[in-house]
């Protein structure tokens, strides 16, 4: 199978582990404010409230729900951290919420998982 073929598969696949982290958290009795929000830091894959939780919620999909965690590296937990705090800055009624990043991880043969507060925020000076 050649590359393309390969890489348009996984797209698909990334687009329906999306659509299934977004009913599922829906079903949970999260509020979805965004979903692929683009910002100059960075992309938010689903960006949901419950209670005064604001989730940035990362979906992957891997073979194993180990793989799905694994795949976020420190750099990129530092970018959903800043586009989550400039979010935040931008706008005033998200402020008041205590921001996590969630893994919504997607593997095969699985029942798909929603870690929260996945990675903890790493200090700033």
């Amino acid at each position: 199978m050649d590359k393309a073929l390969r890489g348009a598969r996984a797209y698909k696949r990334g687009h329906l582990a999306e659509y299934i982290a977004l009913v599922h958290l829906m079903l949970k009795g999260y509020r979805i404010l965004g979903f692929r929000l683009k910002m100059p830091q960075g992309e938010i894959d689903i960006l949901a409230q419950k209670g005064t939780r604001l989730a940035m919620v990362e979906v992957k999909q891997r073979r194993s729900h180990e793989e799905a965690f694994e795949t976020v590296s420190s750099i990129q937990q530092e970018r959903l951290w800043q586009v989550g705090l400039a979010l935040q800055e931008k706008t005033p009624r998200l402020r008041r919420l205590d921001l996590t990043i969630d893994l919504y991880s997607v593997a095969p043969d699985r029942w798909p998982q929603h870690r929260i507060n996945a990675f903890e925020k790493i200090d700033r000076f």
